[in-house]
């Protein structure tokens, strides 16, 4: 009888760890899916060459990968730049960057024949590009795609592209995902808030107001925006609604002055109440 007992309790004891050991595999699984859910990489090129002794030309240019984003007009979507993107791995990505490159001192090579012995002083030209996640929350995606060049001219030039993505539901965020305020209410606001992030411009009197250097009378609301647990960020770049001299302007609008138009999709997921 009482090595029937110890057979039953060993037998007990063996189905209890087992079953622990089962939920112990299947938590860390599920830990390791999730981990596996969303995974960013880079690849970059960097490269130069001189024309002559007047001329240098630089390029540059970073790209993100996302091996775990598999739906592809999510991918066309996020890099909307270059249509002709074919391979999304990360050797695609990069044979890619490696042909843009060659395209890029190719045609400056071409069109310089006529004008080149006739520059007077050496000039470094250049062309970066950039791509950079800022933000992965809530399923939503931000990134930043950035752009400069020099190919002579009084000074260089700049700019900067946000799109934020629905990796939910395999889409880019649209103004009418977040919001239902009429359009001119949101340009309203954006006016109003026009100051509240100066783009560090200054003369010998100080900051100078980005509402000082506007080329426009209405601020549109772009789809070049992003957002926070905070704001709604409109991110404009140079010569877009002011002066050069303004720099990049990002106008934020709270979503206290959204109240009341947030779409209840939109509230859930960031977790507004």
């Amino acid at each position: 009888m009482k090595n029937t007992i110890a057979v039953l309790a060993l037998s007990a004891f063996f189905t209890f760890s087992a079953c622990k050991k089962s939920e112990t595999t299947n938590l860390t699984t599920n830990e390791e899916t999730q981990a596996e859910q969303f995974s960013v990489d880079s690849v970059k090129v960097n490269d130069s060459i001189k024309l002559n002794d007047s001329l240098t030309i630089k390029y540059s240019s970073k790209m993100l990968v996302f091996p775990s984003i598999k739906d592809k007009k999510l991918l066309d979507s996020i890099y909307f730049g270059d249509k002709n993107v074919q391979d999304f791995s990360k050797n695609g990505i990069q044979s890619l960057l490696e042909k843009n490159k060659n395209e890029y001192f190719n045609s400056i090579k071409k069109d310089s024949k006529d004008w080149i012995s006739d520059m007077k002083f050496a000039q470094e030209w250049y062309s970066d590009l950039g791509m950079d996640l800022k933000s992965n929350s809530n399923d939503y995606l931000h990134i930043q795609y950035s752009w400069a060049s020099y190919e002579g001219g009084a000074h260089d030039n700049y700019g900067f592209s946000e799109r934020v993505f629905d990796v939910k539901n395999n889409k880019k965020v649209e103004l009418k995902d977040i919001t239902s305020m009429p359009k001119d209410k949101l340009e309203a606001l954006l006016m109003k808030n026009v100051n509240k992030m100066n783009g560090g411009a200054s003369d010998d009197k100080g900051e100078i107001n980005n509402s000082d250097m506007l080329l426009v009378e209405v601020i549109p609301a772009t789809g070049n925006f992003y957002f926070d647990d905070k704001n709604l960020y409109f991110h404009y770049s140079p010569y877009e609604i002011t002066a050069f001299a303004a720099g990049d302007i990002t106008i934020p609008v709270s979503w206290q002055d959204l109240a009341g138009t947030l779409t209840p999709q939109f509230k859930e997921r960031m977790k507004f109440k």
